[in-house]
């Protein structure tokens, strides 16, 4: 969930790239663009921290070293996995308040996340998510670092969280969410980066590389889960492009975020809190983040 999942984001670029992505999308959807979502997401949550208020970045990645790493279709090739909020930010409310620069203004450091009505936390999904995606990521011999594992007291912040990426140099960074919206909104949805510059953004280098990263995973998504785009956002496409989430506007390397699912509603909650489901949900998105990269070579 990237930012606030209280109150609807009210800076919502609209996709330059919207026809282009759309095409990619539906290129490669089998289920087609549209339709009623049979499960879903929505929402956003943005994490972000300067370095007096949170501990350094170098901390927090966990590395898997290249003479550990299988040979594969990805040897060579680093991802950054971004799992959303952190399980103990409810416990730092005064530390996660604390304003940062995303280069269009500034925000909190981080959020606490949402929740289902069950009280399964979006950081624990998001954590689950991402350790199963490391996996799948690492066996295609893809070297893979996360922003933070549970091992911090909180964050870290939104700024922290895209520096790490920038300073991995990574071909694809990926942050991991779920969403915290209304009863009967359904479906997953991609955040891509709009076209920002100002202050320390400028995503003009990414904006299209990150658009084809979040069309791709966009399109497996759909196949692996059997989960349609959003209803509530992207019209039907699956994709929405944010100028307001600070882990995009301060990247130098392509990223999106993925909202898995809308914890929030009953059919959705029961899929996010599915284990079975969720693995499937790491590899629509390790099977998309293959699919970009092998594009990119």
């Amino acid at each position: 969930m990237p930012y606030d999942d209280s109150v609807p984001p009210t800076r919502r670029a609209r996709p330059l790239l919207a026809a282009a992505a759309l095409a990619a999308l539906c290129l490669t959807t089998i289920t087609g663009c549209g339709g009623s979502p049979d499960t879903a997401e929505g929402k956003g949550a943005d994490a972000s921290a300067s370095p007096s208020t949170s501990p350094s970045a170098s901390a927090a990645p966990e590395a898997s070293t290249t003479a550990s790493l299988p040979q594969g279709p990805l040897t060579g090739r680093t991802v950054v996995i971004d799992p959303g909020h952190n399980p103990r930010n409810r416990e730092h409310t005064e530390e996660i308040n604390e304003q940062v620069d995303i280069g269009t203004g500034r925000k909190e450091c981080d959020t606490t996340g949402t929740s289902t009505d069950d009280g399964y936390a979006e950081a624990r999904f998001t954590l689950d998510v991402s350790h199963r995606l490391r996996e799948l990521l690492q066996a295609q011999g893809a070297r893979v670092l996360l922003t933070h594992d549970d091992d911090r007291p909180f964050g870290p912040c939104i700024d922290e969280r895209a520096r790490i990426g920038n300073e991995a140099k990574a071909d694809a960074v990926v942050s991991v969410h779920a969403d915290g919206s209304a009863v009967g909104n359904r479906g997953f949805h991609v955040i891509l980066p709009a076209a920002v510059k100002g202050g320390g953004a400028d995503t003009s280098k990414i904006v299209k590389s990150s658009a084809d990263l979040g069309a791709r995973i966009a399109g497996h998504f759909v196949r692996t889960t059997g989960s349609a785009p959003s209803n509530y956002i992207g019209g039907g496409t699956g994709l929405d492009t944010r100028d307001d989430l600070g882990g995009l506007n301060l990247s130098t390397v392509p990223k999106v975020f993925v909202e898995c699912g809308n914890m929030r509603d009953p059919k959705d909650a029961a899929l996010l809190t599915d284990a079975r489901w969720r693995q499937k949900a790491a590899q629509g998105m390790a099977d998309g983040i293959a699919a970009h990269l092998k594009g990119q070579a």
